[in-house]
């Protein structure tokens, strides 16, 4: 593509693309129409398999907005190519968000409110003021269920999201596009984003059938099945197609099954009846696929199934969201920030985004379990997204258009595919040279020398290649752990580095309340081990527990995050909810009611006339506020619980109270940044270090009494930053997490086999630190270095501050130290190695990540604890791990993790759903046992394909022999004895040899992750050497013997009298193909017993897979064939020998045939066992040691002292992944890691040196 033509779709994504028009050609099309018809077709199926060649040899180069076809690139490492038509659409106008007034005449300009909700003038005048309005011609064009449209302004396509592409606040939202639109405007918005729906189309038997038949393979065995009936190999022809029949079926099968599935899935509550706000204030049911951006739904009390992405501008909605994130603990949705008329907010006047206001949104195929009610005014979402730009949409999307499986084996697979078609190369030269030498018929020349190409390339070689793949995933599936990505179990093999969520993951999920430390009179009291108690029941510090949740009651039980529902039962406290008979008694919202149970109460006198319900205070009798009642607390307003904001809060009236209160829980640090300093004890730093020390998990209370000012409509629309500011601080609540019984262990096992162990939770970084120690994650010995970085302010750039988690004074003496790139390039003595680690918060990482990218990889190869992680940093944070050419594993609750769960190598989701959309993997299993079982596993899986890729490059190069030798002599070997050594010995032996069970336990040595590397390749290569001696020698051997002539059909070396007699027959009736020989039946006989030799060679066991021995079917297969081929040699029957068209040898012969196989099969043994695995695998391994992953002890041990190894005699060594590099270049560097008290400050990046200086600080 020239550079200048090219445009960029979806800039920064994901899905970023490279684009270029093209517009057909008229004699181009016509001269790839001549090309198909000379070439039989081929020419055609060539274009189908390769877009670019199709495009370019049918089409020229035109501008984007003129093409009428486009070419697309991926940007990613794949590089796949694209191509899409583009199509012409009439439309009243371009823009779906304007207005149609303006439209067609006159220039686009932003929407304003009246054109969001639409133009509310009947139809009749609509249609007199359009009726001479020119259609608009739209250009689109559609790739993986997306339609890309062309935008003039910005001279490119782009695709319509909904009304996020309005870059909308979120006050906008509610001012502008709360009322409804038009049933026109409704109608012209549908052109642009179609039906709303995420329609998966189960394609036909018929079209899946050819897609599956135009595969390159199928192409190869056509064309093999044509040539061999050509030269009348009928049987092996038939049987071959019969093969394919079988794979083609169980292929079909298994793909209309995950397709049906998958629309199964979709299909269920894709399309229900639902009630729209049109912009007259009307309420009319609709069907969810007519929905569009714009659209304001209306919430049923009852709940339902979402069928598209909108977002709540009114109302509380109680929310399932297992379907996206696997997680069952319901979540409350509340309604979008507003800002009342004469205020500001920042979050009111912040662009909508549905990552960001989440909380808000209520994504499509989520079940909306309940709403809180109105009376009046009506639980209300605009719809944001439709169709498969839906939350769900992009997850089928996902599925439906997976990104390729990028694998060193499959790389390297293909490589040496293209070897074996040069081995097939020489010898189709070499037989044509031979056939042309000796005179043979061209037709016989032409099938002779083309039948050598389909032996070199094994038929059976992609179904051998995944035999492997599907016993390992039936396996994973008896221990629980449930694939939807079975290439991806190869990958896991290959993991050096796990990273594991905290909570619900190495922790139990439940929290117990260790005990409260309330503050009073700004100073900590002694701490309490329960809140339940008399004296506290009227404090604010238990009212902030009692309140401060997200709970709720779903049929009678309390339901919510865990955290919350432990924190609420400590109290002791009864939660009430209002009925639907309830709150149409009032025309307000109806609180949620707390209070205590009674016998915690003092007793009062209580007055009967009076009404003492909390329903009092929102009733219109305000004088009832003045009167005595029991103690109650209403919650008005929730502002629920952020990631990103690491709190939540809640706006509470007490029951005869005119001032509302504030109460907020979250993040001691974050708590107390937002409370008066003269309430936050002096202490507070000591003491939260303490708990969280300990392994506790330390939540902050904190309140407000608020101004009487605030009304109950004022506080329904006020921002959460109004309320949150100036509180008082309240005391800590101490939570303890336990370790999972099987954490520790498991993590042992996984140090042990050298692989390194990451936390990545959202806790508090000391408590996580303390969790790290306990589980063994990090010894008690290993220093751990706190990186805290803060961003540029103030003109002062972006610095990192270094300080030793457990004695910050460890070093007292301040020096300025300088890192400069050049000094890692240096090879010094090795110096004393330190085990450290390095701990960050989530903040920190950001600012590393975007300041400081080239101190990034280092501190993630001794990073071991990531703290205050936000979901999409958990992501970037295995990228960063893959960046420095880690095979990285993520094992998470599937909660928060998500995205890093896909982003991984092998992702594994704790979850009790069998399947999970957000994971390649899930265990039923709730703990991280699962994590060293999909290790072995996928090791085993993976080692079965290179053992089995071996074994079929084997065969084919020993059948490629045999039949080279016996071309020489103008012979072959027999359609049967072709069909023998396909289907009785290669088949039966791929698949039983494919059967090995994950050795028990994980060992420190990971397998080779490709096909080219040394050892693999001198396997090969000896293997091939040795059996190309031996059938040599067998060839020649068997021309020395004394009773060697020709043989006919009625003189044999069996039968033969005198030598004049054989000498007279010589010749006569020698059959067409010549297969009746000495020749061709010794080396029938020995490549027999070859392939059944490296079968037995290449089927390892130990230390990846279970022995050999153990594999009963492939022990009984192996005995079988050699009884069968012994039996048939020293035993011949005539039927057999007829079948198999071999003919009668001496007595003699056969046993020399017999010493040979026992020296061939003793040879090949020694070869590979005592020189390949253990003579060089010592010298490889002990090269490679270095390469061991930088871990947790012993891991960590193992990379410093290979380290000091590998740094003795630097010109030998050239570690292979960049993380070997690094840690060989920090293993040398005197100022690594940084010493306690310097500040690591960025500067602008000079030619030759570092971007960042390291200075002591003050």
């Amino acid at each position: 593509m020239e550079k200048e033509d090219l445009k960029v779709l979806n800039k920064g994504e994901e899905e970023e693309m490279e684009l270029q028009g093209f517009r057909l050609c008229p004699w181009r099309l016509a001269l790839v129409g001549v090309g198909v018809l000379c070439t039989g077709g081929f020419l055609l199926l060539l274009l189908y398999w390769m877009p670019e060649w199709c495009v370019k040899s049918t089409c020229i180069p035109t501008s984007a907005c003129d093409a009428e076809v486009v070419l697309l690139r991926s940007t990613d490492e794949f590089r796949r190519w694209f191509l899409a038509k583009v199509r012409v659409m009439l439309a009243p106008g371009s823009n779906p968000f304007h207005s149609l007034d303006t439209q067609t005449t006159s220039p686009p300009s932003p929407p304003s409110p009246s054109m969001a909700n639409g133009d509310t003038r009947p139809p009749q005048e609509l249609i007199r003021r359009y009726v001479d309005y020119q259609p608009t011609a739209i250009r689109y064009f559609t790739l993986h269920s997306t339609k890309y449209y062309w935008n003039e302004r910005v001279q490119n396509f782009e695709d319509l999201t909904g009304l996020e592409d309005l870059n909308v606040s979120c006050a906008a939202l509610h001012s502008e596009h709360s009322r409804g639109l038009t049933r026109n405007q409704q109608e012209y918005r549908k052109l642009f984003f179609g039906v709303n729906e995420i329609e998966v189309k189960v394609p036909s038997v018929f079209k899946l059938l050819i897609k599956e038949v135009l595969n390159p393979f199928y192409i190869f065995q056509l064309f093999s099945v044509i040539l061999w009936s050509a030269d009348e190999y009928y049987y092996y022809a038939v049987a071959i197609v019969i093969m394919s029949l079988l794979s083609i079926a169980t292929s079909l099968y298994a793909i209309n099954k995950q397709y049906v599935m998958l629309h199964d899935m979709v299909a269920a509550h894709s399309t229900v009846r639902v009630s729209v706000c049109r912009a007259n204030n009307e309420i009319v049911e609709v069907l969810s696929s007519d929905l569009v951006p714009g659209d304001v739904m209306v919430i049923p009390s009852n709940g339902t199934i979402m069928p598209c992405d909108a977002v709540l501008v009114s109302g509380t909605c109680i929310v399932n969201e297992s379907m996206l994130t696997g997680e069952s603990v319901p979540v409350t949705k509340t309604n979008l920030p507003n800002q009342s008329p004469g205020e500001s907010g920042d979050e009111a006047e912040s662009a909508y985004s549905t990552e960001e206001h989440k909380r808000h949104t209520l994504f499509c195929g989520t079940n909306v379990i309940q709403t809180r009610f109105y009376t009046g005014e009506l639980v209300k979402a605009v719809v944001v997204r439709t169709g498969f730009s839906t939350a769900k949409g992009q997850l089928v999307r996902s599925i439906l258009y997976p990104k390729p499986t990028d694998f060193k084996l499959y790389r390297d697979a293909y490589l040496f595919l293209l070897c074996l078609v040069g081995v097939a190369g020489i010898g189709f030269v070499y037989s044509i040279v031979l056939s042309v030498m000796n005179k043979v018929p061209a037709k016989t020349i032409i099938i002779e020398s083309l039948d050598i190409i389909t032996i070199t390339v094994p038929p059976a070689l992609p179904a051998a290649m995944t035999a492997g793949i599907v016993y390992a995933q039936r396996r994973l599936k008896r221990i629980g752990i449930f694939c939807i990505s079975p290439q991806r179990i190869n990958i896991c093999g290959q993991i050096n580095l796990v990273c594991f969520d905290k909570t619900g993951t190495l922790t139990e999920d439940g929290l117990d309340l260790w005990g409260v430390q309330r503050v009073e009179n700004g100073g900590f009291q002694q701490s309490e081990e329960k809140a339940y108690k008399e004296n506290l029941v009227k404090s604010q510090f238990v009212a902030c527990m009692a309140t401060c949740h997200s709970l709720t009651k779903i049929e009678g039980q309390l339901s919510g995050d865990p955290l919350d529902l432990k924190m609420f039962e400590a109290t002791g406290w009864i939660l009430e909810e209002a009925t639907e008979e309830e709150t149409s008694l009032h025309n307000r919202i109806m609180p949620t009611v707390v209070r205590p149970p009674k016998q915690l109460l003092p007793p009062q006198p209580v007055l009967p006339e009076q009404d003492l319900s909390f329903c009092s205070v929102l009733s219109p009798f305000q004088e009832l506020y003045d009167l005595p009642s029991q103690y109650e607390i209403g919650i008005v307003r929730q502002f629920p619980f952020s990631s990103a904001l690491q709190r939540m809060s809640v706006v509470a009236r007490l029951l005869g109270e005119k001032r509302m209160d504030a109460y907020m829980k979250g993040a001691p640090e974050l708590v107390a940044r937002h409370c008066k300093t003269d309430t936050v004890p002096d202490t507070f730093a000591e003491v939260l270090e303490g708990y969280t020390k300990q392994g506790f998990r330390v939540i902050a209370l904190a309140h407000r009494r608020l101004e009487s000012k605030l009304t109950w409509h004022k506080v329904q629309n006020i921002s959460r930053d109004h309320i949150e500011t100036n509180m008082d601080f309240l005391g800590l609540i101490i939570m303890q997490n336990k370790l999972k019984t099987e954490t520790a262990e498991v993590l042992q096992d996984l140090h042990r086999a050298n692989i390194r162990t990451v936390m990545v939770t959202g806790d508090n970084m000391l408590t996580a630190i303390s969790v790290a120690r306990d589980c063994g994650m990090i010894p008690p010995q290993d220093a751990v270095i706190i990186a805290e970085a803060t961003a540029p302010h103030d003109g002062q750039t972006a610095r990192i501050t270094w300080r030793y988690a457990d004695s910050p004074s460890m070093a007292t003496s301040l020096e300025e130290v300088n890192i400069s790139l050049e000094d890692v390039c240096h090879i010094d003595e090795p110096k004393e190695q330190e085990r450290y680690h390095f701990a960050m918060n989530g903040k920190s990482f950001s600012v590393i990540s975007e300041h400081f990218p080239d101190l990034l990889q280092k501190l993630v190869l001794h990073g071991t604890v990531f703290a205050r992680m936000a979901p999409d940093q958990k992501t970037q944070l295995v990228e960063a791990l893959q960046d420095v050419e880690y095979f990285v594993g993520m094992c998470g609750d599937g909660a928060n993790d998500c995205g890093a769960l896909k982003r991984a190598h092998g992702g594994i989701s704790l979850s009790e759903l069998e399947a999970s959309v957000a994971s390649p993997f899930t265990s039923k299993t709730p703990n991280i046992s699962c994590v060293p079982s999909l290790i072995r596993e996928g090791r085993a899986a993976l080692v079965t394909s290179f053992c089995v890729f071996k074994f079929m490059a084997l065969y084919s190069i020993i059948q490629y022999i045999s039949v080279t030798l016996l071309y020489s002599i103008l012979s072959n070997l027999g359609d049967f004895q072709f069909l023998f050594i396909d289907i009785a010995i290669i088949l039966f032996l791929v698949f039983t040899m494919s059967l090995n069970p994950a050795w028990k336990e994980l060992v420190a040595r990971p397998p080779p992750s490709g096909l080219i590397s040394a050892p693999l390749l001198l396997s090969v290569l000896s293997q091939i050497l040795l059996n190309f001696g031996f059938q040599i020698f067998a060839f020649f051997w068997v021309k020395q013997q004394p009773w060697y002539s020709v043989w006919t059909p009625h003189v044999d070396a069996c039968n033969v009298t005198s030598p004049t007699n054989m000498s007279d027959l010589n010749g006569t009736e020698v059959d067409d193909h010549n297969i009746k020989n000495y020749e061709n039946t010794s080396l029938f006989y020995v490549s027999c017993f070859q392939y059944l030799i490296v079968s037995i060679v290449f089927s390892k066991g130990r230390p990846f897979r279970e022995p050999s021995y153990k594999n009963w079917p492939f022990v009984l297969t192996a005995l079988t064939l050699y009884v069968f081929l012994l039996t048939i040699m020293f035993y011949p029957a005539k039927a057999i020998d007829d079948f198999l068209e071999i003919v009668c040898v001496p007595m003699d012969w056969k046993l020399k045939l017999l010493l040979l196989v026992l020296v061939n099969a003793a040879a090949c043994v020694v070869v590979e066992t005592f020189i390949i695995d253990i003579v060089l695998w010592k010298v490889v391994f002990s090269r490679d040691k270095q390469g061991i992953t930088p871990a947790a002890p012993p891991s960590q041990k193992s990379i410093d002292v290979s380290a000091d190894r590998c740094l003795q005699c630097p010109s030998k060594v050239a570690p292979k992944a960049r993380y070997m590099h690094l840690a060989q270049a920090l293993s040398v560097d005197p100022d690594w890691p940084p010493k306690p008290t310097t500040t690591t400050e960025a500067k602008p990046r000079p030619q030759n040196g570092s971007s960042y200086q390291m200075v002591s600080s003050s």
